[in-house]
């Protein structure tokens, strides 16, 4: 495993690290303890030290299983999400009462006297506008509550607006099939020193090269209820993507790259950004775990293989997904 700063946080972390919304079920199944344990202490023994969770994954279970493992591994660092439990989420729910309120609960979740890093979980474009929302958690980080805060985003223009503010850490979607961030956002956020998470790495598992056009998604499972953005933003789902048009990219992209294990090739083209601090795909078991932080030990990619996704990208999802996130 390699490691690398995350931003101004000081922050050593996994290069490859671990995003718990899955953690202990997968995709809508029920959370087993006994599997979400197992699930970080493989994480940790394969050397992932960043966990990355939210105050509404598994109604706060992944909270409270990150927390407990936290306490016993002090080199272990995470960050946690807030407000998107919220349904509908508004702009209120991000003014100082409900901050206050969400890092309080988190605490009391994770039983700790401090969170390594709080993240506002998607919110609104037009809360980027409020600085009084940043100067709270400001209040909040000298208070003692939060080390370091950032954002989690769903488009480029809403990281590029948080750069104004102190904060630490972008979380964003990046991916194969999402490249729009590395030519808008990477170079702005590094010169920052803002740290760069790139989430749905794998965009919802069509870079797994597993899927066909017959895949069948449970009627819970995001990827069948959500393809156009009926609970949340689409672009979450997929990344945006078109299934069938992103089942034949996948495959097109394990021809012309010449591999079965697109995966661990879609985690690695990530790494090549120097940008980016950690990319945080999910397990919800500890089989999982090997899959994606071999990534890590994988060779470089070469310019011609760099050329070959955005030829792909270019071919089949640049239109319309690079105009809409």
């Amino acid at each position: 495993m390699n490691y690398r700063t995350l931003g101004k946080t000081g922050f050593k972390v996994s290069e490859v690290s671990l995003g718990t919304w899955q953690l202990g079920g997968k995709w809508g199944a029920p959370f087993s303890q006994q599997d979400a344990d197992a699930t970080l202490a493989e994480a940790y023994a394969q050397g992932v030290t960043f966990f990355d969770t939210a105050d509404g994954y598994q109604d706060g279970n992944s909270e409270r299983t990150v927390g407990n493992f936290v306490r016993t591994h002090p080199d272990v660092h995470f960050t946690t999400k807030i407000g998107r439990k919220e349904s509908p989420l508004t702009m209120a729910h991000f003014d100082n009462a409900h901050l206050d309120r969400y890092v309080d609960e988190s605490l009391q979740n994770m039983k700790l006297d401090a969170l390594d890093m709080v993240l506002l979980h998607c919110p609104p474009m037009q809360t980027y506008y409020d600085p009084e929302m940043f100067w709270h958690l400001d209040q909040l980080k000298k208070a003692g509550k939060i080390r370091n805060y950032g954002v989690s985003v769903e488009r480029v223009e809403e990281g590029l607006k948080a750069l104004q503010y102190d904060i630490s850490a972008v979380e964003i979607i990046f991916n194969m099939f999402r490249l729009r961030p590395a030519q808008h956002f990477f170079a702005a956020a590094k010169a920052a020193n803002v740290g760069i998470l790139a989430r749905v790495p794998l965009a919802s598992g069509l870079l797994s090269g597993k899927y066909t056009a017959t895949t069948q998604f449970a009627p819970t499972d995001q990827r069948a209820n959500n393809r156009h953005g009926e609970l949340f933003d689409k672009g979450e789902t997929f990344s945006g993507v078109d299934y069938l048009t992103g089942v034949k990219a996948a495959n097109v992209l394990k021809q012309r790259l010449g591999t079965a294990d697109l995966a661990g090739l879609a985690l690695r083209y990530i790494l090549m950004y120097d940008a980016v601090s950690a990319v945080i795909p999910g397990a919800s078991n500890p089989t999982q775990i090997e899959r994606n932080t071999r990534a890590s030990a994988l060779p470089a990619f070469t310019p011609g293989q760099m050329q070959i996704v955005r030829e792909v990208y270019d071919e089949y999802i640049k239109n319309p997904v690079d105009y809409l996130w």
